[in-house]
């Protein structure tokens, strides 16, 4: 599809995706989400992706939801802002969520400021945030009338805990990056003029170091069993396929390269070479 509120730039592996309506703090629309649910989708089957960052054009991350048509923007059924405008076919059904849950490439959130509501719950089906000294972070849904969305409920806790989870919902107020870092929501906080450029040095390692398959698998097992109590589910699913991957060129480029003292340059790729126990939940 044809992209009129993210501009996206690939750069040697690294995908820059920014959301891109600065007149009005590149606060959410339907558009949007569909556009982004898009280029996960593409960067997901594209080799030459390697990692995401997200950022927002201007002064602001997102905005939250654009409210300008008023209460009637969420509509009895939510299609003014998360029905319309979404492709009708080739797109998943959980959106912009879904696209980036299953995205096998990393994603790193550049919070370069607003980020409230669905402007922050976007982030926390990524893998990375960091925020510029400028962001402002809320979970405003309870002084909206609202709930969290975007599967809040699900991933808030599981990245900062229950109790700091609810503190941030329940109260709905809007917060710094440092009691985002101290709670575990970010794991950095810069100036704003380095934001993209640390962003980006993260982005590097990993395109650099490791390999695209290996990274594909270790997002897959943390985003489906970090919850998960019985570390004997996690065996049954990681011992097949480090058995799986143990004979792959990657591990043999990666001995290699150690053994040697020089880059790795990995040969596999995660349009084809996925180990056979992937995808192991379908």
């Amino acid at each position: 599809m044809a992209y009129e509120q993210i501009e996206t730039a690939l750069d040697d592996g690294v995908l820059t995706l920014t959301l891109n309506r600065p007149d009005s703090l590149n606060a959410y629309t339907a558009r949007m989400g569909a556009e982004l649910a898009d280029a996960f989708v593409q960067a997901d089957a594209d080799d030459a992706v390697r990692v995401i960052i997200v950022t927002g054009a201007g002064r602001g991350f997102c905005a939250g939801a654009d409210m300008s048509a008023g209460a009637d923007a969420f509509g009895g059924d939510g299609a003014k802002l998360f029905g319309e405008g979404r492709p009708t076919t080739g797109a998943p059904k959980g959106g912009f969520v879904e696209a980036i849950f299953n995205c096998r490439k990393p994603s790193i959130a550049a919070i370069n400021g607003g980020a409230v509501g669905v402007g922050i719950t976007m982030t926390l089906p990524m893998d990375i945030r960091i925020a510029s000294t400028k962001a402002k972070i809320g979970f405003v849904f309870a002084r909206r009338g609202l709930a969290p969305e975007a599967g809040a409920a699900s991933f808030l806790p599981r990245i900062v805990g229950l109790p700091q989870a609810l503190r941030w919902c329940y109260s709905g107020r809007v917060f710094g990056p440092d009691e985002a870092l101290a709670g575990g929501l970010v794991s950095e906080v810069v100036e704003p003029e380095q934001l993209l450029a640390r962003a980006t040095e993260i982005a590097r390692e990993i395109a650099d170091e490791t390999s695209a398959i290996s990274i594909a698998v270790t997002r897959a097992l943390f985003q489906r069993f970090s919850d998960e109590a019985d570390p004997l589910k996690v065996l049954s699913v990681d011992g097949p396929l480090a058995m799986a991957m143990g004979a792959t060129g990657d591990v043999r480029e990666g001995v290699s390269a150690f053994l040697e003292k020089r880059k790795p340059n990995f040969p596999g790729k995660v349009s084809t070479d996925m180990p056979k126990p992937y995808p192991w939940w379908e």
